[in-house]
């Protein structure tokens, strides 16, 4: 089969196709030396030279491990950026991809912001992240589907050995994390019964919140009392924001999801606050021309465009969701020459991944670890990070996510202290020992 028919594939026809050619497990992995993505069945080589000719979202990914489900025929993946630092970490996401290049150019995405993200959080951890496609054909809400989907994604961690360190994303739930855990060791985000730290939604959110502040504070010196804020989504990241902003005195906030069970909830929790909640259609981008002193998106990622970028009328860029940017070149400079300020995503949604890394090695209460990430003196807080990149972006007079971008790729090769590069020897011992095979 051709690249170009591969990638037009739908996720559920590539698990029709590799089931038809016996072949449960595949992996791509990448050779630094000569520049090489070697694939792991020849029936797959043309994605293979898809990846390795890309050079929007394909960096150098030390691999990208995959598993048809036994059960539900489940498309699942992990991508495993860069471990310089130590395992790839970032959580597993379970979402609906039209077809095969959808599915993995927002893998390789998403994996990439997870190595900045991490390496900008002074967090020695590295970048990966996991995706599940979804079977239109199997109940996604269902409680056995989704627990035995997660128990095989548990199984995938395994396999894997460390180098991927999974958590919650969009899709996923704690509940589902517990399902992950009771097949693998290496998983974050599990429930607070089982000795985890459970939805790190709520943190999330307050780094979003210290993000704001800072970009006021470089803008023009003001905070967020009596600001109008924008935010695309209301679920688990832009819940928890809109209270958080009440509590800091924003005068006013829209709001907008294609949730109506999230928009109606929010209404009732802030009933007699300056809340506009809207219900949209998917694919409705009109909420972008709200005037507004900031917006935030927090739901999927690719929102900020050539479409939507012209039509903005908001002072300041700061929200949670991975990826905003469809393409990171041309979208930064097409907001930096409108005049809105961009705050990168992967340097204020930090706070998810921080929880996760706090919990890898032991909870306390008030954990100090987490606090300095939200405070204003440490070096690598949100703060203060914020306002290095954006003073260094406006003395260079370029976009502020190519400088954060240039950071955060410097500090990714760092080598761990005390493991080195790892990660990239298990990658290399899977393939040695037919990973795929197994």
């Amino acid at each position: 089969m051709s690249q170009e028919d591969l990638l037009a594939l739908s996720p559920q026809q590539l698990v029709r196709f590799l089931e038809s050619e016996g072949i449960r497990r595949f992996c791509f992995t990448y050779d630094a030396s000569s520049g090489a993505v070697r694939s792991s069945h020849p029936q797959l080589e043309p994605i293979a030279a898809f990846l390795q000719a890309d050079r929007r979202d394909f960096i150098g990914h030390e691999g990208l491990f995959f598993q048809i489900s036994r059960e539900h025929d489940t498309l699942q993946g992990a991508f495993v950026h860069r471990t310089c630092r130590g395992p790839a970490a970032g959580g597993v996401r379970y979402w609906h991809y039209p077809t095969v290049e959808d599915y993995l150019r927002d893998g390789l995405r998403l994996g990439i912001g997870m190595t900045r993200k991490n390496a900008l959080a002074g967090l020695w951890w590295g970048g990966g992240k996991g995706v599940m496609a979804h079977n239109p054909d199997v109940p996604k809400e269902d409680p056995g589907v989704r627990a035995s989907l997660y128990r095989e994604y548990g199984e995938l961690m395994t396999s894997l050995r460390g180098c991927y360190v999974t958590a919650e994303d969009v899709g996923t739930k704690v509940v589902d994390m517990a399902c992950v855990f009771a097949t693998t060791r290496f998983t974050t985000c599990i429930p607070p019964e089982l000795g985890g730290s459970g939805n790190p939604s709520i943190p999330t959110a307050r780094g979003v919140v210290a993000g704001m502040e800072a970009a006021l504070e470089f803008l023009d010196g003001s905070d967020l009392r009596g600001k109008s804020v924008a935010i695309q989504g209301m679920g688990n990241v832009g819940g928890p924001l809109i209270g958080f902003l009440f509590e800091k005195g924003v005068g006013r906030v829209l709001a907008c999801d294609i949730d109506p069970g999230n928009a109606e909830r929010l209404r009732r929790e802030h009933e007699g606050r300056p809340l506009e909640a809207r219900v949209v259609e998917e694919g409705d981008v009109s909420f972008f021309a709200e005037e507004c002193d900031l917006f935030s998106p927090c739901a999927t990622g690719a929102i900020l465009n050539p479409e939507t970028i012209p039509t903005m009328r908001a002072r300041i860029v700061c929200g949670a969701a991975n990826n905003q940017l469809e393409d990171p070149d041309r979208d930064d400079r097409l907001l930096h020459e409108r005049g809105i300020l961009y705050v990168p995503d992967f340097l204020t949604n930090r706070m998810g991944i921080v929880n996760c890394a706090d919990e890898h090695v032991g909870r306390i209460p008030d954990d100090p670890l987490i606090e300095r990430h939200l405070s204003r003196e440490w070096e690598f807080s949100i703060h203060r990070m914020c306002l290095q990149v954006l003073r260094n972006a406006r003395e260079a007079g370029r976009p502020p996510s190519v400088v954060a971008t240039e950071m955060a790729d410097e500090l990714s090769l760092e080598l761990n202290p005390l493991f080195g590069h790892r990660g990239q020897a298990i990658v290399d011992s899977l393939v040695a020992e037919r990973w795929h095979e197994s």
